[in-house]
């Protein structure tokens, strides 16, 4: 124990040295890190994809979900997608250092506000390898300082990525420490980071609620929760059949074990019996499996009766809550009450109900005609994302560079002095 003790100690000391170092270096620099990276990605690829080889033999071994061990498998696809996010970070414009909201007082002060990094933010997640790409990148454009602890369910894949940051920081001439992984799956190493507040400026937890709530329980530090994604579709009487189903199924089928994937779908009671048989026919047709009230229960006799838990359930597998309404009004009320505040989404043609689903629903991110799964740092042009905030403060929905960012009052003067 006292071995990991002085560990932390000493990535969280080399953190705090590498965030200050990286407020003054140029962006043109962590630019050329990321794309090394990239470059770094691809060139690696056998090495990478042997390492979570080993990863996936104990995930077999554990018994863990197949959404679970699809989260974790570092495929060609899957390494893919961190490269183009990758690149598509280094391409971002930065925010760092931009002035605004600029006075000047009667006494000649001239006042303003400059945006600066947060300083060192601490990344606790479980078996979503991409996520340490993902993470570290958006940290190093809003140059910041990243540790990194994943679950022990990626440690190899983590270790693997970590080496390779190691050699994209040193070819661009930044210090080594500003993107470390934690490598003790010990539960005890996130306990102690969460009391390093004197060098650690933010906490973001990513994965189960379990995880989650331990964090904001005990942090000393500052927290931003990315909560489960408990996302709905509604689908209106005033919806197009067509959109509806097609809407439906990739929000539930695509990925099923990722957090912007539907897990409750409202079914208006106005929407033509044969619409909604369509649209619970089409589910099946995809194994999805069904639990619902006695309303969607008359649809099918393949759907299951639904919980009270079920409307609070993230499955994150192809399991479904279907609930029956008698309007937007009562969807809203429904998703208001169970949802995550992740995201949620209306299938309709009206422009009255469009209108009060999005002023009314209290999420993150609230869709018209679109599947949840656009609730996604790169769909809204962040290049990747550092997690899906179900906060309201300081960030919301997907964070990019800017939420990764604070700002400091500037003032100049001429020697006033208060009187």
């Amino acid at each position: 124990m006292a071995t990991l003790v002085k560990q932390i100690d000493t990535i969280c000391s080399n953190a705090k040295k590498a965030a200050l170092e990286l407020q003054s270096i140029p962006v043109s620099k962590v630019n050329k890190a990321l794309l090394a990276m990239a470059k770094l990605l691809k060139t690696e690829t056998v090495m990478l994809q042997r390492e979570n080889k080993k990863d996936l033999k104990a995930a077999q071994e554990k018994e863990l979900s197949p959404a679970m061990i699809d989260r974790l498998t570092l495929s060609d696809k899957a390494i893919a997608s961190m490269i183009k996010g990758l690149k598509e970070v280094a391409a971002l414009s930065s925010n760092v250092g931009v002035t605004y909201d600029e006075l000047v007082r009667p006494n000649g002060l001239k006042i303003y506000k400059v945006r600066v990094p947060i300083g060192v933010v601490g990344i606790i997640y479980e078996s979503r390898p991409n996520v340490t790409v993902d993470a570290a990148a958006i940290c190093l454009k809003s140059q910041n300082a990243v540790l990194l602890r994943g679950g022990s369910e990626a440690i190899h894949s983590n270790i693997a990525l970590g080496k390779l940051f190691i050699k994209a920081l040193q070819s661009a001439g930044l210090p080594e420490a500003a993107v470390q992984i934690i490598p003790s799956t010990d539960r005890s190493a996130v306990e102690m980071m969460m009391k390093k507040e004197d060098c650690i400026d933010l906490i973001i937890p990513r994965g189960g609620e379990s995880l989650i709530r331990m964090v904001v329980e005990n942090s000393r530090i500052p927290v931003i929760k990315h909560y489960k994604g408990i996302c709905h579709v509604y689908v209106s009487s005033k919806g197009d059949i067509d959109k509806a189903i097609s809407i439906v199924i990739n929000a539930k089928v695509q990925r099923p074990g990722v957090c912007n994937a539907m897990e409750t779908l409202i079914l208006d009671s106005k929407l033509s019996l044969k619409k909604r048989q369509m649209i619970i026919q089409a589910l099946l047709d995809n194994k999805v499996t069904l639990f619902g009230d006695k309303d969607a229960q008359a649809l099918s006799s393949e759907i299951k009766a639904a919980t009270e838990d079920d409307w609070y359930a993230e499955y994150l597998d192809l399991r479904l809550a279907v609930k029956t309404v008698s309007g937007v009004s009562e969807a809203i009320e429904h998703i208001n009450k169970y949802s995550s505040h992740h995201t949620d989404s209306i299938i309709t043609e009206s422009k009255t109900e469009s209108a009060q689903f999005l002023q009314q629903v209290d999420s993150a991110s609230v869709m018209v005609n679109a599947s949840t799964r656009f609730a996604d740092g790169s769909e809204y042009g962040m290049g990747c994302e550092i997690g899906i905030s179900t906060d309201k403060l300081h960030s919301r929905g997907p964070m990019g560079i800017e939420d990764l960012t604070t700002y400091k009052w500037i003032v100049e003067g001429n020697g006033q002095i208060r009187t």
